[in-house]
């Protein structure tokens, strides 16, 4: 069996997981009457469902690596933080999120240039300038983020960003050394595997 076969094996087994999970924790506070976490339950089922709507909708392939890190954000924030109520028995937690953030925009944004590269035929694309708008497009959406979580603070009076200057700059460098990260680990990809980044070919990645 193939890494690639092993990885999308896993991913799918981990998938399931969050099914089964979900339907029990569902079912466990319907039952109980606390319907905020049924809906909460639901919600994450609505998610995995709706990416996998849009991926078939868009004839995209999600990658192992884009895969893996987009299950284990649902779990970490829909599932640990919100179903489960551990934002205050795991530290930082949200810095995680927002580091996770970042592996994960990296990811859709080297998707986004790999579907333009394959529309346009583009054989002769520069590994390197993909590796480096990718870093660039997760470091401006986590910028963008805060920009939207600033807005609805302001206008409907949340407290998304605390009120603090530190929180938001935490945040997006959180962001960033995601994004760094991930193009690191790509721009090691690229040295073994220089046609896995940009073209169909994802076996390495």
């Amino acid at each position: 069996m193939s890494g690639k076969n092993k990885k999308q094996q896993f991913n799918d087994a981990f998938e399931i997981g969050l099914y089964i999970i979900s339907a029990i924790s569902f079912v466990y506070y319907t039952l109980e009457g606390v319907y905020a976490k049924s809906f909460q339950a639901a919600l994450i089922v609505s998610v995995l469902l709706l990416i996998r709507g849009l991926v078939k909708w868009t004839k995209s392939k999600l990658f192992p690596a884009i895969r893996f890190s987009i299950l284990f954000f649902i779990t970490l924030t829909m599932m640990l933080a919100n179903l489960f109520g551990l934002y205050d028995v795991i530290p930082y937690l949200d810095k995680a999120e927002h580091l996770l953030s970042g592996v994960i925009l990296c990811f859709v944004g080297m998707l986004v240039l790999r579907r333009m590269i394959q529309s346009q035929r583009m054989t002769d694309f520069p590994t390197p300038i993909g590796i480096w708008f990718a870093l660039f497009f997760s470091v401006a959406m986590a910028g963008c983020w805060e920009i939207f979580e600033f807005t609805t603070d302001r206008l409907f009076g949340l407290l998304s960003q605390n009120g603090s200057l530190i929180d938001t700059m935490v945040d997006i460098i959180c962001g960033t050394v995601g994004a760094g990260g991930t193009a690191l680990y790509l721009a090691l990809k690229a040295e073994s595997h220089p046609f896995s980044i940009l073209s169909a070919d994802d076996s390495a990645l």
